[in-house]
């Protein structure tokens, strides 16, 4: 009788064991990978589309003022023929000042962004962007809050996650210049990654 009991016992334990194992591997093979690009091809960039996102920070270090620079730069666009986007960008920054007060500082720019043919994939593009306006800061004892003329350009390259979303990332260089005798030009090379939504037919 003990041996019978024991012998149930295995006979069970096996069982539970296997289908255990069973509903494993099933639930694993029909969990699906998380998607890490989209085939998107031209869509996302045609005639009367937008694209609303920004850079969620941006690196840069100016060569006159031996400054380092952060920024956050929210932008939207209008598509106004295939690959071409017309927009506003604007922004907010920190910037250390060696021997003195950290600024913070703001920028408003139009812009234009155009999406290269050359090197594009069916989920990823080439673009370059270029940008001009105006920016500013807060006061200090050489700066007494005045705004400047400012530009930029970059080259980037957007990665299409989904359908509708792309990350990026960019290179470039921004200059801006006071009027004022006493403000010190900011000016140099960055780095900026960010996200866009894209957003049409």
């Amino acid at each position: 009788m003990k041996n019978l009991f024991l012998m149930s016992a295995l006979v069970l334990g096996g069982l539970v064991s296997a289908n255990a194992q069973s509903t494993v591997k099933s639930t694993i093979n029909s969990m699906e990978a998380p998607k890490l690009s989209e085939k998107v091809g031209m869509s996302p960039i045609k005639k009367g589309n937008w694209m609303v996102g920004g850079a969620v920070g941006s690196l840069g270090y100016s060569f006159e003022g031996e400054n380092f620079n952060i920024n956050v730069m929210p932008k939207a666009g209008y598509f106004v023929t295939d690959g071409i986007a017309l927009g506003l960008e604007t922004g907010v920054g920190f910037q250390t000042v060696k021997g003195g007060d950290n600024v913070w500082n703001y920028t408003f720019m139009p812009f234009a962004r155009y999406y290269f043919p050359e090197g594009a994939s069916e989920t990823g593009r080439f673009y370059g962007n270029g940008k001009l306006g105006i920016s500013g800061a807060s006061a200090t004892a050489e700066n007494n809050n005045e705004t400047s003329f400012a530009f930029g350009v970059g080259l980037g390259y957007s990665h299409f996650v989904s359908r509708n979303v792309a990350l990026e990332a960019e290179v470039g260089y921004n200059y801006s210049k006071s009027n004022a005798s006493t403000a010190t030009a900011q000016n140099g090379l960055g780095v900026a990654v960010g996200f866009q939504i894209f957003l049409g037919k």
